[in-house]
C-alpha cells in the first residue's frame, strides 16, 4: 500500500476532513472514515486521532468527519463517499450523556470538546444515531462502533439519564461489530481482514471485539465461556443484574480473560476477550506517531477547552489498578499498566517545548493514576491468575512492586530538558499506593522522597488529593483506603511546606450520595473537615455511569460481590439533604443543616458545627431592600 504519512502527501500535516482536502491529496476514495463526536485534535489524547493516525502508519487512507450534523440533509456523512473498507464511529473522549447532563439529569450548557464550547453539536447517543445514519445511507459499508460509550454499554447496563435496563448497545445499533477499550491493534486488525477480501462477518473470534449472533450459538459454559443471565433474566431480576457485574468487571481485568455470553431474545452478545496490556514497545509506537498536537485548521481562532487542559501535558501510561468502585478507567484500559520508555516521552516533552506557546511549564507529567507508571506484580504468574478488580484495596497486593524510583528519574529527566522551567503533576495522585510500606527499605526510602519531591517540586500551588469521604463504611463500598491515612499524607503535605518555605494548598475531592453513604455519613464528613480548614470546593453528587460497580448497588440494590443488599439516596430530596453537608458555611444551608441533625439525633454535630451558633443569613429581598437604602437614602425633612 502507498505510504501516506504527512511528509508524503504535500505537506499535509492533518487527516483530512473535506473533499477539498481529499481532492488536494489526489485520494478518489478513502479506506476508512471516522465520524467523531469530538472537534478533531490531532493529540494523543483524543481516540478518533488516536486510531487514525495508526491506520495511516499502517498504509490506510484515513479520514475524520469530526462532530457531522445529524439534524439537516445529511450532507456531513455524504461528502467524502464510500470508504473502501469501513466506517469507524467514535462517539467521543468522553460519554455523551455525561457530557450532557448533570448528576440531576439538568442539561449542561457547554461541552469541553466542541469548538467555543458550544453546547449541541452532538446528540445524545451519537453511538446510535450516526451508525443509523450510515447504515441507512451506506447499508452494504461495514460500520466498526468503538470508544468510551459503547465500550461501557457492551452488555446490559443501567442507564441513569432514562432510569431503566437498558441491552447491550449493539442491539440498539445496527453497528456490525464494536470494539471496546483501547483499540489501536483491534482496529488494525480489522482493516487488515477486510483489506484482505474477507467479510467482517468472519472476524468472531477477535480480541477487544463485541458481536452479535444467532441465540443457538450460545456455548455450554466452562473455564472459556462464562454465559451470564439473560437480558429477560435481568430485567425481571435486579438480582441476576448484579450477578452478571461481577463476572463482567472480574473478565475485565483478567490477563487472559474468558468469552462472556448474554442472550438477548433471538440474539446472543459474545464480548471476546481484551488484548493482553501492550508492551512498553506498542504503546511508545502509538504515542510517537506524528500528531501535530494541535487543533485542525478549521477551528482557528476557537479555542477548544478540553484541548486548553492538556495541551502542555504528557501521558505517560495507561491502565489503572485502583478499581475504585465508581471509576470507568479499568472497564476500558483495564488494571494492568502500560507504560512508555523514558525516551518516548521525553520526545514528547521536547515536542510540547517546541510550541509555539509554551512558556515553560509542563502541566501534567501524568496518567489515570499519576504515580502507577511503571508498576506491577513482582511475580507477573501471579497477575495473570488474578481476579481481584483493585490491587489496592482492602489492602494493597503483597505482590505490587509499588517502586516510586522510574517516576522520579522521568521528574528529573524532564526538568533537565532546555526550556522546561517546571513540570507538574496534576492528574489525581494515589496517596495510598506512594504511602504503603512495602517491607524493602530501599523502595520505601524512595516512595518518601517522592513524596517530598512531588510536594516541594511538582505542585502547581494545589494539590488536588481524592480521599472522596471521612467514613470508613462508605470508604470500603468505594474501594477507597481508611480516612486515616489522609490525615497522615496532610501531615506529610504540611510538614514539606514549612520544610521549603511554600503556602500551597491540599484539595481533597469528595462525592455524596455513593451507594453505602447514609445522611449521617455525611454529617461526620462534614464535622471532620470542617476541624481540618477545609472549606470544601471538589465536591460532586454520586453519577451512576454504566459498567461500574457504584452503579450496578445503585440500580440493583445489591452488592455484586456479596449479595447483600446496599442503601443508596436516589430521590432528589434524599440527595440534597446529603450534598447540604459539604456547605455547611453556608448561611443560607445552615437552618437546614441543624433541622437534619436534629432529626437524625446528632445534636452533638450541631455544637461541633456551629460552636457560635448559626449565622444569620439574609433573605434576597431584605439584601436589596439594604442595597437600595444605602444608595437611595430616603431624604431629611428640612426646616422650612
Amino acid at each position: 500500500m502507498p505510504e501516506t504519512t504527512p511528509s508524503a502527501v504535500g505537506g499535509q500535516l492533518w487527516l483530512p476532513t473535506t473533499a477539498k482536502e481529499l481532492q488536494r491529496l489526489g485520494w478518489e476514495q478513502c479506506d476508512v472514515i471516522l465520524f467523531s463526536g469530538d472537534a478533531y485534535v490531532d493529540h494523543p489524547a483524543f481516540g478518533a486521532a488516536v486510531i487514525g493516525r495508526v491506520l495511516q502508519s499502517h498504509g490506510y487512507k484515513v479520514a475524520i468527519v469530526p462532530q457531522p450534523n445529524w439534524q439537516d440533509d445529511l450532507r456531513d456523512f455524504k461528502k467524502l463517499g464510500r470508504p473502501r473498507l469501513f466506517f469507524g464511529v467514535s462517539p467521543g473522549a468522553m460519554d455523551s450523556m455525561v457530557n450532557h447532563y448533570t448528576a440531576a439529569r439538568r442539561l449542561r450548557h457547554d461541552d469541553a470538546y466542541t469548538p467555543g464550547g458550544r453546547h449541541g453539536a452532538r446528540p445524545d447517543y451519537p453511538s446510535i444515531v450516526y451508525t443509523k445514519i450510515l447504515k441507512e445511507l451506506y447499508p452494504d459499508i461495514p460500520v466498526v462502533l468503538g470508544g468510551i460509550e459503547p465500550s461501557l454499554r457492551r452488555l446490559s447496563h443501567y442507564d441513569y439519564w432514562q432510569d431503566r435496563l437498558r441491552p447491550s448497545i449493539l442491539m440498539d445499533s445496527p453497528a456490525d461489530m464494536l470494539v471496546y477499550g483501547m483499540g489501536e491493534k483491534t482496529t488494525c486488525a480489522i482493516a487488515a481482514h477486510l483489506d484482505s477480501g474477507l467479510p467482517l462477518s468472519e472476524l468472531t473470534d477477535l480480541e477487544q471485539t463485541v458481536i452479535l449472533l444467532p441465540k443457538e450459538m450460545t456455548p455450554q459454559p466452562d473455564d472459556s465461556n462464562i454465559v451470564l443471565h439473560s437480558m429477560e433474566e435481568c430485567l425481571a431480576s435486579k438480582r441476576c443484574q448484579a450477578e452478571n457485574f461481577k463476572h463482567i468487571e472480574q473478565q475485565s481485568n483478567r490477563y487472559h480473560g474468558a468469552t462472556l455470553w448474554q442472550v438477548h431474545g433471538d440474539k446472543v452478545v459474545k464480548v471476546n476477550p481484551m488484548y493482553p496490556p501492550m508492551t512498553t514497545e506498542e504503546i511508545d509506537a502509538s504515542f510517537d506517531l506524528p500528531y501535530t498536537r494541535l487543533p485542525h485548521p478549521r477551528y482557528r481562532g476557537k479555542v477548544i477547552p478540553a484541548y486548553e487542559m492538556i495541551r502542555h501535558s504528557v501521558n505517560m501510561h495507561r491502565g489503572c489498578f485502583g478499581g475504585c468502585a465508581f471509576c470507568t478507567i479499568s472497564a476500558h484500559q483495564g488494571k494492568f499498566i502500560a507504560s512508555r520508555s523514558k525516551e518516548s516521552i521525553l520526545r514528547e516533552v521536547r515536542q510540547v517545548t517546541q510550541m509555539e506557546d509554551f512558556k515553560g511549564y509542563i502541566s501534567d507529567l501524568g496518567g489515570p493514576s499519576a504515580n502507577m507508571y511503571a508498576m506491577h506484580g513482582k511475580n507477573l504468574e501471579v497477575c495473570q491468575k488474578c481476579l481481584r478488580p483493585s490491587c489496592l484495596h482492602p489492602r494493597p497486593c503483597p505482590n505490587l512492586n509499588n517502586d516510586h524510583g522510574p517516576l522520579l528519574d522521568i521528574y528529573k529527566a524532564a526538568d533537565a530538558i532546555p526550556g522546561v522551567k517546571k513540570s507538574f503533576i496534576g492528574s489525581g495522585v494515589r496517596y495510598d499506593l506512594s504511602m504503603h510500606v512495602s517491607g524493602n527499605p530501599q523502595i520505601d526510602a524512595v516512595n518518601r522522597r517522592y513524596n517530598e519531591e512531588l510536594i516541594a517540586r511538582h505542585v502547581s500551588g494545589r494539590l488536588k488529593v481524592a480521599p472522596e469521604h471521612t467514613e470508613d463504611a462508605v470508604l470500603d463500598v468505594m474501594r477507597k483506603p481508611s480516612f486515616s491515612l489522609f490525615h497522615r499524607f496532610k501531615e506529610i503535605f504540611d510538614k514539606v511546606n514549612r520544610k521549603h518555605g511554600l503556602k500551597q494548598q491540599l484539595i481533597p475531592y469528595f462525592i455524596s450520595s455513593h451507594p453505602g453513604c447514609h445522611e449521617s455519613d455525611m454529617a461526620n464528613l462534614a464535622v471532620k473537615t470542617k476541624e481540618l480548614d477545609f472549606h470544601l470546593e471538589q465536591v460532586q453528587d454520586f453519577t451512576p455511569t454504566p459498567m461500574t460497580l457504584a452503579t450496578e448497588i445503585y440500580y440493583t440494590g445489591y452488592h455484586p460481590y456479596t449479595l447483600e443488599r446496599v442503601y443508596t439516596a436516589r430521590t432528589k430530596e434524599e440527595k440534597e439533604s446529603q450534598r447540604q453537608f459539604f456547605f455547611w458555611y453556608d448561611r443560607q444551608r445552615q437552618q437546614s443543616i441543624v433541622s437534619s441533625l436534629k432529626r437524625l439525633h446528632r445534636e452533638d454535630l450541631i455544637k461541633r458545627l456551629f460552636p457560635s451558633g448559626i449565622q444569620p443569613s439574609y433573605r434576597r429581598d431584605d439584601y436589596t431592600d439594604k442595597r437600595q437604602h444605602r444608595n437611595n437614602p430616603p431624604k431629611r425633612n428640612r426646616r422650612k
